[in-house]
């Protein structure tokens, strides 16, 4: 396990920016000796728990799926016998029904305030659904980068530098080729790529951020948030940036310290940041972000589009194929990492 979290220590109450429990992992796998239950946290009705049922037909007979919406009766009945849950997350007093739990399948990709002690603890499977939030939040992204620049031009020449290749980041940076933008790539494991034909023009390990900023137009960060990930863009990081730089931020706010950003735009050292996500949400109407023109703000729609639950589908499907062969699930919590 890493050591202790120097962060906060006294009142911190995240995790797992906090210290984790001790994982024990004793009750992951497949039910022994009858069909697993899984729970789909929406209204049976809905168009979404429509597609669930297409994605899921072809497991008719080994499965039992119940639809509820997580803030009715029905859900909080099922979770005693539920095997499986796909929902956003699980209260502590949830996880407390569902005593037979062995699989947590999120729909959100962050799973800082998702993991809690409790449930690690448990030694639940938990998955995020990475790879959903890809196409969208990278289309966000170049809407920005293109009322920034008002123009094809200067885009052009333009370098762009993404700071997170994962699913969203190699989304960005396959949008922003056709652009004619140098993308240089920074990924903690380089050896691990979602989809290597995604092509980048370089791809540097996270220790090379320092290096890499002074020569980036565009900023893109797309990092999960980890001890290591808060306030990566702090005050030292952003005057490295010159000052016809542009920060994005689609991945959580604390990656970025904002008083130091605000400070660092309204000194006019950045040309402007577009922002999706803040450390306090909903952005305060007192915070100075509001009042500063060289800013794009969205409340945290960027990952926000009608084929959500499509993909989700499609997801967790992949997932409970390998669920109910015995194999690793994809995109799996890993406490070491912290996502």
């Amino acid at each position: 396990m890493p050591g202790r979290d120097p962060i906060d220590e006294a009142d911190e109450e995240s995790f797992p920016a906090s210290d984790p429990p001790e994982f024990t992992g004793v009750i992951a796998g497949v039910p022994a000796g009858r069909a697993p239950r899984v729970l789909v946290d929406l209204p049976p009705a809905s168009a979404d728990a429509e597609v669930f049922r297409a994605a899921l037909a072809r497991f008719e007979g080994r499965i039992a799926v119940t639809y509820a919406d997580a803030e009715g009766a029905d859900f909080a009945r099922a979770l005693a016998d539920a095997d499986v849950v796909v929902a956003q997350g699980l209260s502590d007093a949830e996880l407390a029904r569902a005593q037979r739990l062995r699989w947590l399948s999120s729909v959100a990709a962050g799973l800082e305030e998702i993991v809690t002690p409790a449930l690690f603890a448990r030694g639940v499977a938990v998955t995020n659904a990475s790879g959903v939030h890809g196409p969208n939040i990278a289309e966000h992204v170049l809407a920005m980068m293109l009322m920034f620049t008002r123009g094809l031009p200067r885009l052009y020449r333009a370098q762009l530098l993404i700071v997170g290749l994962g699913r969203i980041g190699e989304a960005i940076a396959a949008r922003a080729r056709p652009f004619g933008v140098r993308i240089v790539a920074l990924k903690r494991d380089r050896a691990t790529r979602h989809d290597a034909a995604v092509a980048v023009d370089e791809l540097l390990s996270m220790d090379a951020l320092d290096g890499a900023l002074g020569r980036a137009d565009h900023v893109c960060l797309t990092v999960p948030l980890t001890p290591e990930t808060r306030h990566l863009m702090n005050a030292a990081r952003l005057a490295r940036l010159g000052t016809g730089a542009y920060v994005y931020n689609v991945s959580r706010g604390a990656v970025i310290d904002e008083a130091a950003l605000v400070e660092a735009l309204r000194a006019g050292r950045l040309a402007g940041a577009g922002l999706d996500v803040f450390e306090e949400e909903p952005l305060p109407a007192s915070s100075p972000l509001w009042d500063l023109e060289n800013v794009i703000l969205t409340p945290h729609v960027s990952g926000a589009t009608p084929l959500y639950y499509h993909r989700t589908a499609a997801l967790f499907a992949d997932n409970l194929d390998r669920f109910l062969a015995g194999q690793p699930l994809a995109n799996r919590f890993d406490p070491t990492r912290g996502y």
